[in-house]
């Protein structure tokens, strides 16, 4: 299968032919409108690079460090819950396949493996997404599992105090398959999600995730772990600035994949404002949109110290298991590095906001906000 696949992108359309069109539809639809959703994909378009040359490219190092992590590449695994509906062994292919790629895995709070048995699957760094949930004695149950099993940091999503309305979600009477459960929660009666007259999750989130959740809740979190937090979901200056004040590791500049509050900005349109708020007290990460190495190479020319991705892994394991995770982690890093060739890179730490431009509508070259 790995063969055919010549792109990231073509992962999607053959996952749409394997999974149920629940399934499908839970992954890959956006919030109301989708805007957000075409956004995060077109915002990259306006980004031209301005590449140098004659550089001499003849070793090229990827290799990053992430909260004092050396990895092999600025690209990372985002949290995307419930991978058992992709594909049987779900998130111990994704650990694995992130594992062998030397880089970070993500794991969502809602995943359909356990923080313990993830663990258990060999040795790599990762983290644990937090969601906060009413019954604060859960959370801190499950930020002290994630960390005694060895994870390296909580990324807390703070972007979804409800969940986004997305509608293909309520047409489908989403819930998550009755042979599977969110396995973190199994022993604590909130691993089920029942089939209700519309988004199952929807409706979960309603009867289980703090609304009341505010800035508070990171020095509460601080409390019980000594893991470093990232938080995740910041899209301005404003909120940005307020994380490192109140002593957050870094922060990933998210808008859940476009599926949770419509019409916000692309991540990479947002980028910039948030590194430019931050002057380089924590690392600004980014979140969504992201489908080739070359927008890699963008976000890392506006600031970024990393990239996460998503729904291509969903979609390369629900094609190909581990198989095709690990192809979807080889593609990218193999464009990023070409890339990094031609804009004349040949290390990370070279990569500045001189290798690009950014666009308007019509192609006219936009000043630069620095």
């Amino acid at each position: 299968m790995a063969m055919e696949v010549v792109n990231v992108s073509e992962y999607e359309a053959l996952a749409k032919q394997k999974l149920p069109k629940m399934v499908f539809d839970y992954y890959a639809s956006g919030a109301e409108d989708q805007w957000t959703l075409k956004e995060n994909r077109n915002a990259f378009e306006r980004i031209r690079f301005r590449p140098r040359i004659l550089v001499d490219v003849s070793n090229v190092d990827l290799s990053t460090t992430v909260l004092g992590f050396k990895i092999s590449m600025p690209i990372m695994i985002a949290p995307t819950a419930m991978q058992k509906m992709a594909h049987p062994e779900g998130e111990f292919a994704t650990a694995r396949a992130a594992s062998a790629a030397g880089t970070i895995m993500t794991l969502s709070s809602w995943a359909t493996s356990s923080v313990e048995e993830v663990a258990a699957t060999g040795p790599g760094v990762r983290f644990f997404q937090l969601y906060v949930y009413k019954d604060r004695n859960i959370v801190a149950q499950l930020v002290r599992r994630a960390e005694r099993a060895g994870f390296k940091a909580i990324a807390l999503t703070v972007d979804t105090p409800r969940l986004g309305r997305r509608e293909a979600d309520i047409k489908n009477r989403f819930a998550l398959p009755p042979h599977l459960t969110l396995k973190n929660f199994e022993g604590l009666d909130l691993g089920k999600m029942e089939k209700t007259s519309d988004s199952g999750l929807a409706s979960y989130v309603a009867g289980q995730i703090d609304r009341s959740l505010s800035w508070k809740d990171i020095r509460w979190l601080q409390t019980i772990t000594k893991l470093p937090i990232l938080v995740k979901g910041v899209l301005t200056a404003e909120d940005a600035k307020i994380s490192v004040e109140v002593g957050a590791a870094g922060v990933i500049v998210s808008n859940h994949g476009a599926r949770q509050l419509d019409y916000v900005p692309a991540t990479i349109d947002a980028l910039e404002e948030v590194v430019t708020a931050v002057r380089g007290r924590i690392p600004v990460f980014l979140d969504g949109g992201v489908r080739r190495g070359t927008d890699a190479l963008k976000a890392m020319a506006l600031g970024a110290s990393g990239i996460f991705i998503g729904r291509p892994v969903v979609y390369g394991l629900a094609t190909d298991g581990e198989a095709g995770v690990r192809n979807v982690l080889q593609l990218l890093r193999d464009e990023f590095e070409l890339a990094m060739s031609l804009a004349g890179c040949t290390k990370v730490s070279e990569i500045s906001r001189s290798h690009i431009q950014i666009v308007n509508e019509e192609g006219q070259p936009l000043a630069s906000r620095l």
